[in-house]
């Protein structure tokens, strides 16, 4: 992931108090739901935010992973997680100025 979306992860963690993780998913979601196709296997990850791939995906680490693999066919592993990044990047986008719950759970 790279620094500007953490900072607006971490930033919307201290508005409204979800986690970076959680917020990450709802991102993911939101841009997979628009539609979006990334095209973003040169992009560099460069964040400092760590976390292994359970604590980033959850419970939906499965549906994820089998969205990943039916929109982008014939990646390896790597090439997903920056695809995931990639789309958490264009779905924060839309939820990234919210400066309280009540707003953000109604954009959701």
């Amino acid at each position: 992931m790279d620094k500007k979306t953490e900072e607006h992860l971490k930033r919307l963690k201290q508005n409204i108090g979800v986690t970076p993780n959680v917020l990450a998913r709802l991102a993911f979601f939101k841009s997979i739901e628009s539609g979006t196709n990334v095209d973003a296997l040169e992009k560099k990850l460069d964040g400092n935010l760590v976390l292994d791939k359970i604590t980033w995906l959850g419970d939906t680490m499965f549906i994820t992973e089998q969205l990943l693999k039916y929109k982008y066919p014939n990646l390896n592993s790597k090439d997903y997680m920056i695809i995931w990044a990639a789309h958490v990047e264009d779905g924060m986008a839309s939820l990234r100025n919210h400066k309280t719950l009540l707003s953000f759970t109604s954009s959701i």
